[in-house]
């Protein structure tokens, strides 16, 4: 008994038992999980993996894509998943490592897809592919398949809320709620749906908070940085202090637009020790566009308005084009 205690302890120490605070794994991690002959997982688009990728990662494409419907965001049939992730070898079932460019919210959508699907032992590599090559190791350029499978994928409804449950939980106050979205998102200058605006009593962390440097996407967008190091993730001490006025105990939901950028919050605050997390699946999509769903800063979508800015910018692309075929002429 007391041999069993021991190595129970032992195992608690060195982190067996502490799957969602190691869920964030660094390079010599996917290295180790490499060697042990782990399903690597590479989410970006076609392209990006063909033009370098962890040797041995596989793909089906840009997951975010080929996963959802363009329209809802939300999840094709679960038969049409289903059939990709057996094609592909992608056994949930198995160790998987999910990874894409340095702090993409897609990789931690791939990551929220494996464990909604039934998987339970899968990790997230931050850094991704530019951590890799930062670390000075080898790429891949050439496709990895791996044997198809025959996998039955069952969702996991426990980890998410849907609409119908949001609108409860809304009016709890045992229920802390995170809007992982943009602050103009928040404050509905920034409208994605029918209406913006956020869901009361929410509280707004933008999901790049969790970033070394926030505003890092804005100043590669704008050439103002060479590269994505400011995306890499804040130390454990730093993202605590972000997340410093929730209770890891309490209840939490994080919303973000679809719930994409949610999954990137909802696994730090888990590796954070968060134990009652959950993803607003349909998110802000399903609220905003609900009209009988609260809403504070509420404002609406001028469709109006919206279709004359297009048809005017539409009308400046045409200048421009008659402009060229002149000068070529």
């Amino acid at each position: 008994m007391r041999k069993l205690l021991l190595i129970l302890l032992a195992s608690i120490a060195t982190g067996v038992f502490a799957q969602d605070a190691a869920v964030i794994v660094q390079t010599d991690q996917v290295q180790q999980a490499l060697a042990r002959g782990a399903i690597i997982w590479d989410v970006r688009d076609e392209k990006s993996y063909l033009d370098g990728h962890i040797p041995g990662a596989i793909n089906i494409g840009d997951a975010g894509a080929v996963l959802r419907d363009p329209n809802k965001e939300d999840y094709i049939p679960i038969e049409q998943i289903e059939k990709t992730f057996n094609a592909a070898g992608l056994d949930v079932n198995q160790e998987v490592i999910v990874y894409g460019s340095r702090g993409n919210p897609y990789s931690y959508f791939g990551l929220y897809t494996i464990k909604y699907f039934g998987g339970k032992n899968a990790q997230i590599y931050h850094d991704g592919i530019d951590g890799w090559k930062q670390a000075g190791l080898s790429i891949q350029k050439e496709r990895t398949s791996l044997k198809p499978v025959s996998v039955a994928l069952v969702p996991q409804k426990q980890l998410v809320v849907s609409n119908e449950e949001m609108l409860k939980l809304a009016q709890s106050k045992s229920v802390q709620i995170i809007d992982a979205r943009t602050p103009d998102e928040y404050s509905g200058k920034d409208i994605r749906a029918i209406r913006g605006g956020h869901i009361p009593n929410a509280i707004n962390v933008p999901f790049e908070d969790n970033w070394q440097d926030p505003a890092a996407g804005v100043k590669l967008s704008k050439k103002q940085v060479t590269d994505n190091s400011g995306m890499a993730l804040k130390n454990t001490a730093d993202l605590k202090k972000l997340y410093a006025n929730l209770d890891p105990d309490k209840e939490t939901v994080v919303y973000c637009q679809s719930g994409v950028r949610a999954s990137e919050t909802a696994t730090v605050l888990k590796s954070l020790g968060f134990k009652k997390v959950k993803v607003y699946d349909s998110s802000w999509l399903g609220w905003g566009n609900n009209l009988k769903a609260p809403v504070t800063d509420e404002t609406f979508l001028n469709v109006g308005a919206l279709n004359a800015k297009m048809a005017a910018m539409q009308n400046k692309i045409n200048q421009l084009e008659e402009a060229l075929k002149a000068k070529n002429n």
